[in-house]
């Protein structure tokens, strides 16, 4: 089976390839087309957005399509940036400068309770669709920590851990992260569909 990861995120790319090491298909990246769309992510949330772009790239290449879509929640926030995290210093904003508008916003907050959510989607030419979602609680600390990961891991730290997800090596992530969590669900619905069709 061969499925295009409908994202140009290096970064996801590496996690989701991680997250189905072992698992009998060809995952497809960007530059493995010459075009590769990126559609506006207009949804209202998570599921929509991830949707959207599976869709998308499932009618541009006529593979299978697998998507994400990640908020982070933060409670003393009213759960912003939520559908808006990756965009939340603006448009073409660099994660330095999330991190850093999260933690001013923060600043004068003791209560700093969050958490990350990430909904898979998946959809299959002959028209199925599914969607899976992992979620895993924190908070977010005072300054950034660790030189791993991307996007707001230096600044989140898990309920239970120590450390930041930057503080942690991708395996240690995958295992309870919350795209490892919608990665694992994932893996096992496609691993399910393979054996069907074998």
């Amino acid at each position: 089976m061969e499925i295009v990861l409908a994202t140009g995120n290096k970064d996801k790319v590496r996690e989701m390839k991680a997250a189905f090491k072992g698992l009998k298909v060809k995952l497809l990246t960007s530059s493995d087309f010459k075009v590769f769309p990126k559609p506006r992510e207009s949804g209202r949330t998570l599921e929509a957005n991830a949707l959207i772009k599976a869709r998308a790239l499932l009618k541009h290449t006529g593979f299978a399509s697998l998507s994400d879509d990640t908020g982070l929640e933060v409670a003393a926030l009213g759960g912003s940036p939520g559908v808006y995290s990756s965009r939340y210093a603006g448009y073409g904003a660099s994660y330095d400068d999330n991190c850093r508008k999260l933690l001013r916003e923060m600043k004068n907050f003791s209560r700093r309770t969050a958490s990350f959510r990430t909904v898979v989607a998946v959809c299959f030419p002959d028209g199925r669709e599914f969607t899976v979602a992992g979620k895993i609680k924190g908070v977010i600390t005072r300054e950034k920590s660790g030189g791993k990961g991307f996007g707001y891991d230096p600044v989140f730290r898990p309920s239970g851990s120590g450390k930041t997800f930057s503080e942690m090596s991708l395996a240690q992530k995958n295992r309870i992260s919350h795209r490892g969590i919608a990665l694992l669900k994932a893996r096992k619905l496609i691993g399910t569909i393979i054996k069907q069709r074998a």
